[in-house]
């Protein structure tokens, strides 16, 4: 129930799924599948698909690094979204895309956990989103040795969390990929 009433639309962002974000990543190979599958699937039912891309001083915008993971099936036809910050709407074209697509709700996925997928989901719940957080499709490094807790173990303390969420008139679900049914784009005018 998004706060924005002519908005009826979902739409799956895949955020920051990029050569040098995940080429460490908890389960990459499983998680780039699931997010495959939920991507043809929402194809398949005619729900936008929308890339996010993350550059910084580290993370070199047309490096090697910077690219999609070549693993992912990607479609020429869908947007990408270019950002410097965590959170995917930070000074960005999403919101744009999301107003032109009459999108009010996000199913997310991607990388990393515990940085830009946290960033992105209260990103989107503040500025009046409904999110899902696709459990099984999303992914981050393990960070053990430096204190910080196992990958499996921040990626499951995310899903906890964020299925407690709420805001008034959103909500905040968590949900595994095979678990989400997907409704076709209405058509919407201006």
């Amino acid at each position: 129930m998004t706060t924005f009433a002519d908005r009826p639309n979902t739409a799956v962002l895949v955020v920051d799924v990029q050569e040098g974000v995940v080429a460490n990543a908890h389960d990459r190979q499983r998680v780039i599948q699931t997010i495959n599958s939920l991507t043809s699937r929402a194809r398949d039912a005619d729900v936008p698909v929308i890339w996010v891309q993350h550059a910084d001083d580290e993370l070199v915008e047309g490096s090697a690094d910077w690219a999609l993971a070549a693993d992912l099936d990607t479609a020429d036809n869908e947007p990408v979204v270019h950002k410097n910050f965590g959170d995917s709407f930070e000074d960005t074209t999403l919101e744009a895309e999301l107003h032109r697509l009459a999108v009010g709700k996000l199913i997310i996925t991607g990388a990393q956990t515990d940085a830009c997928i946290r960033n992105t989901l209260h990103g989107a719940i503040v500025r009046g989103y409904d999110t899902v957080l696709v459990s099984d499709a999303h992914t981050t490094d393990d960070y053990s040795e430096y204190g910080m807790p196992p990958a499996d173990k921040v990626i499951a303390h995310t899903n906890m969390y964020w299925g407690f969420q709420s805001a008034p008139g959103r909500t905040a679900e968590v949900s595994d990929a095979a678990s989400l049914a997907f409704s076709p784009r209405a058509s919407v005018t201006d």
